[in-house]
């Protein structure tokens, strides 16, 4: 299946941080974020592994006791039922990638 991205629908996830599930299949899925500086992502956890990309700006990644400053061209991987939260300390797009398909993003 092929979609075109403006075709996707952008969700406020929480206050400054969209997210825009690009493309589903039956054993992963591609979202992007789009974050205005200063954003939280709060600490969570899902049963998803979840390799992301930053495309542009400074993210703060915890992922479970460790931090992580990471800018464009950095690339990350969260194991499945793995604490984890961002700060973001620029405007930034991040693109992640879950597998299997995250239920709640569809």
């Amino acid at each position: 299946m092929i979609v075109k991205s403006a075709q996707a629908k952008t969700v406020e996830m929480f206050e400054g941080v969209h997210r825009k599930t690009l493309t589903v299949g039956e054993k992963m899925m591609l979202v992007e974020f789009t974050f205005r500086k200063g954003a939280i992502v709060p600490t969570h956890t899902h049963p998803n592994e979840q390799v992301g990309y930053v495309v542009k700006g400074k993210v703060n990644l915890k992922i479970g006791k460790k931090e992580h400053l990471l800018g464009a061209g950095d690339s990350y991987y969260i194991e499945p039922n793995i604490e984890h939260s961002a700060t973001l300390i620029e405007e930034s797009k991040i693109i992640d990638v879950f597998c299997p398909p995250r239920e709640d993003y569809k």
